[in-house]
């Protein structure tokens, strides 16, 4: 360990810099990695790596990030998904450009500073465990493959944010005291809606229908919505009103008092097993439905391809196509599904 390289995606927030600093104080040499996508930020990355006295480079990623996030993060939406941008970017754009570092600088390991472990399965190899319960950031690594997590470093493992914040002020680091960031990187002002509409072919304004297909009122653009929402409908009622379905085919959005938002069972594709056993037959799991929602107990059931079926033990509010679905048991990451 002592002297061994070690690739640390860094911004300029406390997170990545206290990850930095601990890697320091465990004889790693650390080699910073900004990722440019191209809205700003290098100079208070910079200046982190400049305090913690680390060798920094910068990696232009707009490009990979525009094909394998914005543009299906776009496309979603018109589809009538709600997509989930970073649990996208971590396989395909953040950690494949920390590794090309470590490979060009000669590194084993790439870290960041989110809040996850890895440890070892039955079979020896890299797991993913959560990290603490109140800021566990397993949800949005579940797809990482694990020859990623082989080469992974997660310093911060399971240490809650305050003591984070703590350790940066006693280092003197000014990052301490800024706010964390919770937006999506390429959209800063978080309007999404406004951004797919400034990327041109977005629905136009349409109906909202009840489930008999009564139509209650004009909405904005399907785009606008998501399932589950109540908030911004703009629409008067006896009762509250909630987003039950999105019909893209007919440029409808279709609201309930609540009826039909709760679903017994939830199918999952195109999965990303992080199990250290196969998964032959049907087991007893929790799972995390969205990235904010505690997780539920649930039966995980293999179907024919490359799908399971979740038999939820209480119905599960608003499942979402397009969300991701991370099944865990105890602390382990079993792996993840697009639900459908």
């Amino acid at each position: 360990m002592a002297g061994e390289k070690v690739v640390l995606g860094l911004s300029g927030g406390v997170d990545s810099a206290v990850a930095a600093l601990r890697l320091l104080r465990a004889g790693y040499e650390v080699v910073a990695l900004y990722l440019d996508v191209g809205l700003g930020g290098e100079e208070a990355a910079a200046d982190n790596a400049r305090r913690l006295g680390l060798e920094f480079h910068v990696a232009r990623v707009a490009d990979e990030l525009e094909r394998h996030v914005c543009r299906p993060f776009y496309e979603g939406y018109l589809a009538g998904r709600t997509p989930i941008p970073c649990a996208q970017c971590n396989p395909t754009v953040k950690f494949p450009a920390l590794l090309r570092l470590a490979d060009r600088v000669g590194a084993r390991y790439a870290a960041t500073g989110h809040y996850a472990r890895v440890g070892r399965g039955r079979d020896g190899r890299a797991v993913l465990l959560r990290g603490p319960a109140s800021n566990d950031q397993s949800y949005m690594l579940a797809r990482l493959a694990r020859d990623t997590l082989e080469r992974t470093l997660f310093p911060l493992g399971d240490t809650p944010k305050a003591d984070i914040r703590r350790e940066a002020g006693e280092a003197g680091l000014p990052c301490a005291r800024k706010p964390d960031s919770m937006e999506i990187c390429f959209i800063p002002d978080q309007d999404y809606a406004a951004w797919l509409d400034r990327r041109g072919g977005t629905p136009p304004p349409g109906n909202f229908v009840d489930r008999e297909g009564n139509v209650l009122g004009t909405h904005k653009g399907y785009h606008h919505y998501t399932i589950g929402q109540r908030r911004g409908l703009g629409i008067s009622s006896s009762g509250r009103l909630f987003v039950t379905a999105i019909r893209p085919e007919r440029n409808e959005v279709v609201l309930s008092h609540g009826e039909g938002l709760t679903a017994g069972t939830v199918r999952c594709q195109a999965l990303n097993w992080l199990g250290d056993v196969p998964l032959d037959g049907e087991r007893a799991v929790s799972v995390r439905l969205r990235h904010s929602r505690a997780a539920q107990q649930a039966r995980l059931i293999p179907l024919e391809g490359d799908r399971v079926e979740l038999r939820m033990d209480q119905p599960a509010r608003a499942p979402t196509p397009g969300q991701l679905a991370v099944f865990y048991q105890d602390d382990l990451v079993l792996g993840s599904g697009w639900i459908t």
